[in-house]
């Protein structure tokens, strides 16, 4: 996604094995969709990655928020069954999707959720009602009786 017009993925990193049987569907995608994806956004840095012995995965670097960068802790987010990981590295924020086992249209929507994410911390709000200043008599209900 776009904040203030400036895409926030600045590179993402498509790591894959040329012989494990999990790699099967990231292979297919980086010859089926990955050109047309890099066509798509001239704006990213795609590289491929081969790592043997190990799972496929998804990884996307993003641009310095200020307010990321005082925080240092990891942040593990799980959306649609699948464990979403980031974590603020120095100057930059970074998310790793595991992709094992995945058809090649799976993997698209994968990353095309990556690179229209802004890269923050998923935050947990305490109530729906935010405000700088909150009510010393409490919040409006439809229950109050005069």
């Amino acid at each position: 996604m776009a904040l203030r017009g400036v895409w926030q993925l600045q590179k993402l990193i498509v790591s894959y094995s040329d012989w494990g049987g999990s790699s099967r569907g990231i292979r297919a995608f980086m010859e089926l969709h990955l050109p047309a994806f890099k066509e798509k956004n001239p704006q990213l840095e795609v590289v491929d990655e081969l790592i043997r012995g190990q799972h496929p995965h998804l990884k996307g670097f993003y641009r310095k928020t200020p307010s990321l960068c005082a925080f240092t802790a990891k942040c593990f987010c799980k959306v649609q069954g699948r464990i979403y990981f980031a974590e603020c590295t120095g100057n930059k924020n970074q998310r790793t999707i595991c992709v094992k086992n995945m058809d090649p249209e799976e993997i698209l929507l994968h990353a095309t959720r990556l690179r229209n994410a802004l890269g923050r911390k998923v935050v947990k709000l305490k109530t729906r009602h935010v405000t700088k200043h909150p009510s010393v008599q409490g919040t409006w209900t439809t229950d109050v009786k005069f």
